[in-house]
């Protein structure tokens, strides 16, 4: 398979960005769309030429460091699907590929195609976790009893790998999509009860300090979220976000 691709260049943080044109032959359809960089820059390297920097780790789907923004997609055209799980059997002979990094004020551009996105790192920081002292004679959580509906969309919404697509797909680059996963993940379960007003409040007030914008009702976040995150979520954060501020 030949490919032309079209991919954003910039030399670090304060450098002028710009697309730059390139050809690749011999791309396989059972290649990741990363193995295709990969061999991107096995070539560009033999030529003596700069790699293109891109974000990576685990590629299994699991810790969203791969996002890149696709021909206009966040992690490109599949569904339920990060860049590392996105295969070249998608493209066809001869397509044109534009590939972008997250666009975002609150997520800067390192290098080529990778941002820092540790903007979400200081809003989990600021309150998603739960204060638990695991020593002594503890309660093994598992007496405490759940409704199965609230424990699978707890479930549900810590499955958030905290990729930034939602942020990257909406107009506003709105963070609320991640912040109402983190929320809802812990308001749904005892043990998150105890800090919920103050939880809710910190996250929101860091999210609004890093510069994200606000919440557009588009859908546009879930429809791009690789794990499937519902809109659902946001509508439990609001609700904890005003029973905290009424009390």
């Amino acid at each position: 398979m030949k490919l032309n691709l079209k991919i954003w260049r910039q030399a670090g943080p304060n450098a002028k960005g710009q697309m730059v044109d390139y050809q690749i032959d011999g791309v396989e359809s059972d290649m990741s769309f990363l193995e295709m960089l990969d061999l991107l820059n096995e070539n560009l390297i033999a030529k003596g030429e700069e790699p293109i920097a891109f974000d990576h780790d685990c590629r299994e789907g699991i810790c969203g460091m791969c996002s890149l923004y696709i021909n206009g997609e966040a992690h490109g055209p599949d569904r339920l699907t990060t860049t590392c799980q996105l295969h070249m059997r998608r493209f066809k002979d001869g397509d044109t590929i534009t590939i972008e990094p997250w666009r975002a004020n609150a997520f800067p551009v390192i290098k080529d195609l990778i941002v820092d996105r540790s903007a979400l790192d200081r809003i989990q920081q600021a309150g998603g976790y739960i204060s638990v002292n695991t020593s002594g004679r503890t309660v093994d959580a598992n007496n405490i009893p759940i409704p199965k509906k609230d424990a699978d969309m707890a479930f549900d919404a810590a499955t958030c790998i905290g990729c930034g697509a939602c942020v990257a797909t909406c107009k506003n680059a709105s963070a609320m999509l991640f912040v109402s996963a983190k929320v809802a993940q812990f308001a749904l379960l005892p043990q998150g009860r105890i800090e919920a007003a103050k939880r809710v409040q910190d996250m929101i007030a860091m999210m609004d300090a890093e510069g994200f914008g606000s919440c557009t009702n588009t859908g546009a976040c879930e429809v791009e979220c690789p794990k499937g995150i519902s809109l659902t979520n946001i509508a439990i954060l609001n609700k904890e976000f005003l029973l905290a501020q009424a009390k």
